[in-house]
């Protein structure tokens, strides 16, 4: 079976381009397309990639955002034809939208998210959105073609596969298609406890988004003057430092190797993760580590928190909150914690693949 694997674009490494390299490892004989990408990411061998669209230079790869209104014609830009089988794409956006023969072509989608910016106003920065009645009047235009474009594309795949129940009832409510659910895996030969490990500190950890609430976690920290480690990079780096008033908290950046994020996660008392999230990898390795979690109970990594015994939810995003959170922590059997997502190795993961997409 002659197959093509398709994904939104590449300009950084996180969860889902992790997710992507799993499918580029079981398909190996797979052609790959996607809309942009940024060859010092060093993801994907040159020989795979056969297209990408007019989108593909220094400038968007570096200010990606600046161009979202211009992503679906680049998606329907990108014209497969008859030449594959199967399509997969692999998206919280565009790669649905890219062009193939519908008669004769099947495609399998496996959906992070419906396309955040259009459906989501939390995913605008506050700078450039809501509180700028002007540049409002700007954006809701752009707003509504996406959602035009992203509703129609999403009526394309011949199957839906999804992350969790929370994007699962997104996809129900902004797509009216049902979907299925497969939970990314962890690899748990490099996930895994390290129960002599000293817990010293609190961990947060991703990329430093507006949206992603580094901010409530300092505040907190701030007031609690424990130990925090902040892990990540992103345009919120200055912000945050300007508002961290604790000697207690550092900001680190993603570390180099496996062992040394996984020391990062053994060594911690919990991972904060106050956020929604469409799943939360960075959450399951957390656990897959001992390392129990507190999370918003609206995130989609709900289908894996299980209350006092790997983690605790907090019911709104609030100081008050988390430091509750905290404190029922001290209750949580921390030898069992990694056996809460054994199920979820990255060999089910794998397997699971082969069955949905073959």
């Amino acid at each position: 079976m002659k197959t093509a694997i398709c994904y939104d674009y590449i300009n950084q490494y996180g969860g889902g381009e992790r997710v992507l390299q799993i499918f580029l490892d079981i398909f190996k004989s797979a052609d790959f397309y996607t809309l942009f990408y940024d060859p010092s990411t060093n993801l994907i061998d040159k020989n795979r990639l056969v297209k990408t669209s007019f989108l593909d230079n220094y400038i968007v790869h570096k200010n990606h955002r600046a161009f979202i209104p211009f992503m679906p014609s680049a998606a329907n830009s990108i014209n497969l034809k008859n030449k594959y089988d199967l399509i997969i794409s692999i998206t919280a956006g565009y790669a649905k939208g890219i062009n193939y023969n519908f008669e004769t072509t099947k495609h399998i989608s496996y959906i992070f998210t419906p396309l955040r910016y259009a459906f989501e106003d939390e995913y605008i920065p506050n700078k450039i959105g809501y509180k700028n009645k002007y540049l409002k009047h700007l954006i809701n235009p752009v707003k509504n073609y996406l959602k035009n474009w992203d509703y129609k594309m999403a009526q394309r795949p011949n199957k839906i596969i999804t992350i969790s129940s929370l994007t699962q009832d997104r996809i129900k409510k902004y797509y009216n298609r049902d979907s299925e659910i497969l939970t990314p895996g962890v690899d748990t030969k490099i996930f895994y406890p390290n129960l002599q490990k000293t817990k010293s500190y609190y961990l947060a950890m991703g990329r430093l988004m507006h949206y992603k609430k580094f901010d409530l976690i300092i505040k907190t920290f701030n007031t609690l003057k424990l130990p925090l480690k902040i892990v990540g990079r992103g345009p919120e780096l200055k912000k945050l430092n300007q508002l961290n008033t604790s000697r207690y908290t550092s900001f680190l950046s993603s570390p180099q190797s496996d062992e040394s994020l996984r020391l990062l996660y053994s060594q911690a008392k919990a991972l904060i993760f106050p956020q929604v999230e469409d799943f939360g990898l960075v959450a399951l390795e957390s656990i897959a580590c001992n390392t129990p979690v507190i999370a918003y109970q609206k995130s989609g990594i709900i289908d894996i928190i299980k209350e006092n015994i790997n983690g605790t939810l907090i019911k709104e995003q609030t100081e008050e909150e988390i430091i509750k959170a905290l404190k029922k922590l001290e209750n949580i059997d921390t030898n069992n914690i990694y056996k809460t997502v054994e199920h979820l190795s990255l060999d089910n993961f794998k397997t699971n693949i082969q069955k949905i997409f073959s």
